[in-house]
């Protein structure tokens, strides 16, 4: 299993490096693991054209298009900062996650084709908001969004979604031996909903 590891941080040696960490720590010995971070990535995070025109992409863009095309399973990790990922993370799902590559609208309705289908992820952010406040009061908005509206959209399945917090005061110290136990579990259940359904797109996206 060909299995992508993303850190969304925009320092190095944080919590998210951290739980990344531990989640490869925990992978099956046989799972061919790729991690990149996106703090090392060269490019513009801004989408200047919108989907009017194509944004060329940079050398390191074309690089990880390739390895999001590969993989079988996604881990995205990164700190939740008033209530969304940081903004680089942001811009590299603006840049990449195109039309033609990892979604196709419909011609001729209001549907779309999820082309990144026979893949799963797990995304793990890490927060100063007490997960049970993040879905009582906020209604678990960056959860649904990215299950729904980010990686399901785009066929990802099934996608997993794992709130550690709050991290603040010495938080995370005193509970980290449960999320751990909760990290590795994750990287210990990965299954895709429907492998046979994977197909590599990027060739075809890149010669439109």
């Amino acid at each position: 299993m060909e299995i992508l590891l993303i850190d969304g941080h925009p320092a190095a040696a944080r919590l998210s490096s951290h739980v990344l960490d531990m989640y490869q720590a925990a992978l099956p010995s046989d799972a061919k693991v790729t991690r990149i971070a996106v703090r090392d990535l060269a490019f513009d995070p801004v989408l200047h054209h919108a989907y009017a025109k194509r944004t060329e992409w940079e050398d390191d863009l074309h690089s990880f298009a390739g390895l999001l095309d590969a993989c079988d399973h996604l881990v995205i990790a990164f700190p939740m900062w008033w209530g969304s990922e940081p903004a680089p993370l942001k811009g590299l799902i603006d840049r990449v996650f195109l039309p033609g590559f990892t979604f196709a609208y419909h011609d001729n309705d209001q549907w779309w084709d999820r082309l990144m289908e026979g893949r799963s992820a797990d995304v793990i952010a890490t927060m100063d908001t007490p997960p049970f406040f993040l879905r009582l009061m906020y209604g678990d908005a960056i959860v649904k969004r990215w299950k729904r509206q980010v990686l399901g959209f785009c066929g990802f399945k099934p996608v997993r979604f794992l709130s550690l917090g709050p991290v603040k005061g010495g938080a995370a110290d005193k509970r980290m031996p449960q999320w751990r136990s909760r990290v590795e579990k994750l990287a210990r259940s990965i299954w895709v909903a429907e492998p046979a359904k994977k197909q590599l797109r990027l060739d075809r996206f890149l010669t439109r």
